[in-house]
């Protein structure tokens, strides 16, 4: 009985142990399946977009790196356990606690000899795989053509060789500390190091294995204190980065010093391979950390406290001076052109006649704002959205370049409510649909933008493009699009149709993803996506494409992925097509003597939020390239902008042919490229410590800048103001230019103190020349500095006295009465007349249901002086005693309403038409009497409105006062 009982769970265990092998087969290949489907999936992807080189390369790097890492490790952690044990004491005389850790360890002896190494072997690997950029930089490092003014070597050795010197070494180091640990554990396992008579007895083997290990050990860190004396033109002290004084006098020579003690005591542990006395070396070992203590901590703060902080200005003079010439040059900003500019803070008349075509251009529409009434007036459907912020772009309108808010109609399923489906969400609706586009400077009677492109389908200015919106922003996750030729299409195009249609359907006849043409492309994406309705659905057939990864910053970031994105990418309508155009920065933290700055800090303000960089501190950073991708199809295509950037070229070399030179990109392209936002936040921050080039004034720090807060910011979460896009004519220009600018108030102990202005930075952010090609002037800084003397408020005053100026209170109530809030736009601050003139549009919205923003005021600022009044025509006519600029008889300018103003004609309410003009025909004079009657009707009909708070009554009125002071205009210009 008991034979047979035991035969029985020994027969149920050998069948049971091909059932569990099968199913750990079937699981590990499901595993492998489903990874290999995702580096399948990724192939097809890469290979659709043409740059399948840029995948293939980061694998293969990845594969050499881990390969290298996992040997690197594994191998000498190996051969030290293997070492170890075969040269271990055979007859050795155990302690009975060691005697019992060896009958432990003994019979998983042979699978620790090779599985600790592996387990090492794989954290060495994936560590150094993840390293491959920092590998492909140095194996391509391209020299700058820059010299570090230290030790004279070539910037690009900081940029590419010493991370890559030091992460070797980093390495290395791991390697062998941990190769020594293993060594001495076997060593003492296995007998070769004992403990008899309190005395320590280490076998000749084992003192040799260790004595070696212990001389690398310290080759390694002789080696790092070599390289440590170049990074401290890396180093951040209290007063500037890089090496001052101290670090010049002390810190460097101190770490060549320790270097070489470091190598002597390596000298000493090889000695002690052969003559078997400790003491030399361990005497080595005291001496090296006494002299880290002395020459590496306590001789540099000698000569900080004694010599350096008694002459502390005298001393740091040259150090302060390189550290000014390399941050400037390493954020693109030596080249600034400063200029004093004694603003003028009283307006008067006539002092805008010679900025008329900069007043005239002044953006009174907000983008922060204006989103809610475009969705409003041109989402049309539910499954339509606009981005929360719009764009800033210009066209060429009848001749003219005109500043425009832009945003794309882009598709939002989740709008769909009652009608979410597999198939309505992936192959029926898969695009938005159209480019809306609002004139920055106009706005309609009722306070409405006034659209330049709008509609669908899509009509106005901007001609015949491409309205289909397939890579955008919102995008859906995925979609799958095309269909056999002849099929009926099922993608809806657009709510609209004719002969009686209520909708019109489209197909999608691009190249813009992975074909689903056989059932292992089906059956690898409807893992990647789990969807079985993918690999079941008949709506998926041999023509279908899938669509994924649409968002352009995504698509950009894959094919460049050394790249720093700028944050907002913006569309355009170029050479027929919605495209949309995403600057791409090289970035560094490695360039010697230059500030270190957080980007997410300094490129979140009150519009934008703080972002997630890979790199965020860096102290180097260039506008390398420029890229687009199309709304249509997805095609991604980088142009290089700056061909004289190292970086940039390093890469070119890693991956050629995947940049095209800028020479390629259109003439209606270059005239939609812009100067990046996101740089530009960069720069002003270095610019408010930086603009200061004397060494003697930076180090008193006597006139530090920052950018002031938003005033739209809340109290409690005070955030910088943006800066603003703007067609604006500098001082020392000819023209008004498409700019951005910022401006800067004064700085004290880290914060912002008195709010009045100090600076203003501006940058031509126009790239397009007339001939097409690349604008001599793109990218030139001007600093205007205002004089100490002189006070010239800074938004927050300005906003202030806006808030609390009794007129413009009492008018706020007005229009605060009924179910209305106020709105306070974009505070834009504009060089005209002399001085610095204060722009604020005020919106007017309803609390009910269906709301949305409408421009109703203008505040204007000069100095102390304000005007508040319906157009900004008007408000400038009043800050300037009639005289806007408008109205400079030759200028012919567009208004900010739907009628435009000529010869300083008011197409606004609110104001007395005065006595009726002659033209000495009794009839026209007439007619020209009875319009002006009915204008006037119609302000008193506007301002009954205006106080009730019925703001369509409100519209309506205004747009009568419009169309009849426009006639009357007309008959009186016969």
């Amino acid at each position: 009985m008991t034979s047979a009982a035991a035969e029985k769970p020994l027969s149920t265990q050998r069948r049971r142990a091909p059932i569990a092998i099968t199913v750990a087969i079937i699981a590990a290949l499901l595993i492998g399946f489903f990874v290999f489907s995702g580096f399948y999936a990724d192939l097809l992807w890469f290979q659709q977009l043409g740059f399948t080189e840029v995948l293939t390369t980061q694998w293969i790097a990845a594969i050499a790196m881990f390969l290298v890492g996992f040997v690197g490790m594994a191998l000498p952690v190996w051969l030290a356990i293997e070492i170890a044990y075969r040269t271990r004491p055979v007859y050795a005389k155990l302690s009975s606690q060691v005697d019992r850790y060896q009958q432990v360890v003994e019979p998983l002896r042979r699978l620790a000899t090779y599985g600790i190494p592996a387990l090492f072997g794989l954290f060495g690997g994936v560590a150094a795989a993840s390293r491959w950029q920092l590998v492909l930089l140095w194996m391509n490092g391209t020299p700058s053509g820059t010299k570090d003014p230290q030790f004279n070597l070539d910037v690009s050795f900081y940029l590419f060789d010493l991370p890559f010197f030091q992460a070797v070494v980093a390495f290395s180091s791991a390697v062998v500390l941990i190769a020594l640990i293993a060594t001495a554990v076997v060593t003492y396992l296995y007998g070769g190091i004992r403990v008899v008579s309190r005395e320590v007895w280490i076998s000749m083997a084992a003192r040799v294995q260790i004595s070696v290990l212990a001389a690398l050990y310290l080759i390694l860190q002789a080696v790092s204190l070599w390289l440590d004396q170049y990074t401290t033109l890396n180093d951040t002290g209290t007063l500037i980065t890089g090496a001052s004084y101290t670090d010049v006098a002390a810190t460097i020579p101190g770490r060549v010093i320790l270097a070489g003690i470091a190598l002597m005591v390596a000298v000493l542990f090889v000695v002690t391979a052969f003559t078997g006395r400790w003491r030399l070396p361990l005497v080595g070992t005291a001496l090296l950390i006494v002299a880290s203590l002395i020459v590496g901590s306590l001789y540099p703060w000698i000569v900080q406290r004694f010599q350096v902080e008694p002459n502390a200005k005298s001393l740091e003079t040259p150090y302060i001076k390189r550290n000014i010439d390399m941050t400037r040059d390493a954020y693109g900003i030596a080249g600034v052109e400063e200029e004093e500019y004694a603003a003028t803070t009283d307006a008067t008349p006539g002092a805008l006649r010679q900025d008329a075509e900069t007043t005239a251009n002044i953006r009174i529409i907000d983008p922060s704002l204006v989103s809610a009434s475009v969705a409003q007036l041109e989402q049309f459907k539910q499954f339509y959205s606009f981005d929360k912020q719009l764009d800033v772009d210009r066209y060429n309108i009848d001749g003219k370049t005109q500043d425009a808010v832009v945003a794309v109609r882009e598709l939002n399923v989740a709008g769909l409510d009652n009608s979410q489906s597999w198939i309505n969400n992936t192959v029926v609706y898969t695009h938005g649909y159209g480019l809306v586009a609002a004139y920055g400077n106009q706005r309609s009677a009722s306070g409405e933008p006034v659209f330049l492109e709008s509609g669908i389908p899509t009509t106005g200015a901007l001609g015949d493009f491409e309205p289909r919106v397939y890579f955008g922003e919102q995008s859906p996750d995925y979609s799958i699009v095309g269909a056999p030729k002849g099929a009926d299409p099922v993608e809806l195009d657009y709510p609209s149709g004719t002969q009686g249609e209520s909708q019109t359907y489209t197909t999608f006849d691009g190249d813009g993803g992975p074909k689903l043409d056989n059932v292992f492309k089906k059956l690898v994406y409807a893992l990647k996506f789990q969807s079985e309705q993918i690999f079941l659905s008949d709506s998926v057939n041999s023509q279908s494409q899938i669509l994924y990864d649409r968002d352009p910053l995504t698509r950009v970031q894959k094919v460049a992925p050394y790249l720093t994105l700028d944050s907002d990418p913006y569309p355009s309508v170029v050479d027929g097509q919605i495209v949309w155009i995403v600057d791409g920065y090289t970035t560094s933290a490695s360039y010697p003597y230059s500030k270190t700055v957080s980007l997410s800090d300094t490129i979140s303000d009150s519009v934008t939020p703080a972002q997630n960089y890979a790199l965020d501190d860096v102290n180097y950073i260039r506008n390398s390239v420029k890229a687009t991708v199309n709304a249509y199809d997805g095609k991604v295509t980088l142009y290089s902008w700056d061909d004289q950037d190292p970086i940039l070229k390093t890469w070119q070399k890693v991956f050629p042919s995947t940049v095209k030179p800028m020479s390629d990109m259109s003439g209606d392209l270059m005239s939609h490229v812009r100067y990046p936002a996101d740089l530009f936040k960069v720069q002003r921050s270095v610019l408010g410590q930086y603009h200061v080039t004397n060494a003697g004034s930076f180090y008193s720090s006597e006139d530090a800048w920052v950018t002031p807060n938003d005033p739209q910011s809340t109290d409690t979460e005070k955030k910088y103001q943006p800066p603003y896009y703007l067609t604006m004519q500098l001082p020392e220009q000819d023209a008004p230019s498409f700019s951005l600018y910022s401006t800067f108030i004064p700085r004290q102990g880290g914060e912002q103190s008195r709010n009045v202005l100090t600076g203003y930075l501006a940058v031509d952010a126009n790239a397009g020349a007339e001939d097409g090609k690349r604008s001599s002037d793109y990218g030139k800084i001007r600093l205007l500095t205002l004089p100490k003397d002189d006070t010239v408020p800074g938004p927050g005053q300005v906003q202030n006295t806006f808030d609390s100026d009794p007129s413009v209170s009492s008018q706020i109530n007005i229009l605060k009465q009924g179910q209305t809030e106020v709105l306070n736009g974009n505070l834009l601050t504009v060089p005209v007349g002399g001085g610095l003139l204060y722009v604020q549009p005020v919106y007017v919205k309803s609390t009910g249901d269906t709301s949305f923003p409408l421009l109703q005021k203008v505040l204007v600022a000069f100095g102390d002086q304000i005007a508040f009044e319906d157009t900004l025509d008007e408000a400038l006519d009043v800050l300037f005693g009639g005289d806007s600029g408008a109205d400079a008889g030759d200028t012919n300018v567009p208004g900010d309403s739907t009628t435009p103003p000529t010869d300083g004609t008011d197409t606004g309410g609110g104001t007395d038409t005065g006595s009726t003009p002659s033209t000495g025909d009794p009839t026209v004079d007439a007619q020209i009497k009875t319009l002006l009657d009915q204008a006037k009707a119609a302000m008193v009909e506007k301002d009954a409105a205006m106080a009730s708070g019925d703001w369509a009554a409100y519209g309506v009125a205004d747009k009568k006062i419009s169309d009849a002071l426009a006639q009357a205009l007309a008959l009186l210009n016969g």
